[in-house]
């Protein structure tokens, strides 16, 4: 198989900080791949990388010809502002602005799509409900049926299942698994170890470097869990600055 993206000797940070050091790999199209590690292990970092948002300090990531505004993006949900006033039907309908353009018309087709792909994720009946209204499995549900319609061949999925309750992560993941049939290729930063060894087959372990990448019964050892928590705890704050590429 091809690779969808390529990380070439990577380097991201904030500030000229480097929250991701070196990073070589690839990831290859139709990978279905975990990303774990320590809290301020550079997962965030990474993926915003990966759809454009962050720069790289150094080094270049390769996407396989793919534009990073094709890449199907969720944020943390905390990211989100919940006080934004649109509607569930409006922020679904977003998914479609890259096929329609920003101020493209929603015609009785994309109406259909939008109602479809609220049905799917179990919303119907939500439409008119404001975002301040939802719990944290609604939005995470509403925020999936974005990216339906996104109908990305790249999707980046940051915490997609924290907070949220056993049924909604059960439906989402099924999602998950769907995208992983159609060939999609498909990368989501998760904490709960035990939900990645039964639904990923894939891992990167990251602790600001990668400390192990492969196939995840081989990724998820004792032994490299707590070398990824020792560099995490071991890393300076206050290392120097790296010059940013042009």
């Amino acid at each position: 198989m091809t690779a969808q993206l390529q990380f070439r000797d990577l380097t991201l940070g904030y500030d000229r900080h480097p929250a991701v050091h070196h990073l070589d790999g690839a990831v290859e199209a139709g990978a279905l791949l975990a990303v774990i590690g320590p809290n301020g292990a550079g997962k965030s970092t990474l993926f915003k990388g990966i759809v454009g948002t962050l720069p790289p300090l150094a080094g270049r990531i390769e996407r396989g010809g793919l534009a990073a505004r094709d890449i199907a993006y969720l944020p943390q949900i905390a990211d989100i502002d919940r006080s934004f006033p649109i509607s569930v039907y409006d922020m679904v309908a977003m998914g479609l602005w890259r096929r329609a353009g920003l101020f493209g018309g929603i015609d009785a087709h994309a109406r259909e799509e939008i109602r479809k792909a609220i049905a799917t994720v179990g919303l119907t009946g939500f439409e008119d409900r404001a975002l301040a209204t939802l719990s944290g499995g609604q939005m995470q549900r509403m925020l999936f049926a974005r990216l339906l319609l996104q109908d990305a061949r790249v999707i980046v999925l940051d915490e997609p299942f924290t907070a949220i309750d056993a049924k909604t992560s059960a439906d989402l993941l099924a999602l998950v698994r769907r995208w992983h049939s159609e060939k999609r290729t498909v990368l989501a930063a998760l904490h709960d170890n035990e939900l990645v060894k039964a639904h990923f087959p894939q891992t990167l372990l990251l602790a600001r470097e990668a400390v192990a990448w492969g196939s995840t019964g081989e990724v998820l050892t004792p032994q490299n869990l707590l070398k990824a928590r020792q560099m995490c705890e071991a890393f300076d704050e206050h290392a120097d600055a790296c010059v940013q590429v042009a």
